[in-house]
């Protein structure tokens, strides 16, 4: 049975659905951890209520990122995970950190990778005038969201869209897709070829908002 860590900052909801299609769909799977950056954070409620560890592991409490990165290698290393899942986890993870978990730490990013990297997206999506816009799951790279596109999903961008109107359509497809690739991961389906990455057997890597 595999097991995951999840790192989250808010409320997780990402972290939710997964669990939710874990749970629909009886994955050989252990949830073996959450934690958080912020006490505050409502994801530990929702896997407290999961009987799911949840901890908080508040970043302002360390001198600095490198500091805190390591208290969190040790309580992550301490679960024994074979998938580190980055679930709106609001922090840039220092080069150590990402080599420490090379192949197995994923993220989901509000946008159609390359484009609008970084934070912000709906409003930048907007600015640029793009008539799609999206969601990317993707491996962690040292680069900030550069590592390989394990999927994506697209979503319209419609007339009179407010930035808040369009982050609600790419949430919900980036509650279909971030499960998909967690489970793609867990069975062993994914390969890393250069930048890219491959679905065996093949399958599309590439959903859309109906």
């Amino acid at each position: 049975m595999h097991s995951i860590v999840t790192l989250i900052s808010g409320r997780g909801s990402n972290f939710e659905a997964i669990v939710k299609t874990a749970q629909k769909e009886n994955w050989a799977v252990q949830f073996s951890g959450v934690i958080a950056n912020r006490p505050e954070a409502k994801g530990l409620d929702f896997a407290r209520s999961e009987g799911i560890p949840a901890l908080a592991l508040d970043h302002k409490a360390y001198p600095d990122r490198a500091t805190f990165d390591q208290a969190l290698m040790q309580q992550i290393d301490l679960l024994k995970p074979d998938l580190v899942v980055l679930a709106g986890f609001m922090r840039i993870l220092t080069p150590e950190f990402i080599r420490h978990y090379a192949g197995k730490l994923i993220n989901i990013h509000p946008s159609l990778l390359p484009s609008f990297p970084g934070l912000h997206t709906h409003e930048r999506a907007l600015e640029a005038g793009v008539e799609t816009h999206g969601a990317s799951v993707h491996f962690v790279s040292e680069g900030v969201d550069e590592g390989p596109i394990i999927c994506q999903a697209t979503v319209p961008v419609l007339p009179g869209d407010s930035a808040a109107q369009l982050a609600a359509r790419v949430l919900q497809m980036e509650h279909q897709i971030y499960p998909r690739a967690v489970k793609w991961f867990l069975d062993g389906r994914l390969r890393i070829e250069g930048n890219q990455v491959k679905v065996y057997p093949p399958e599309s890597q590439l959903f859309a908002h109906e």
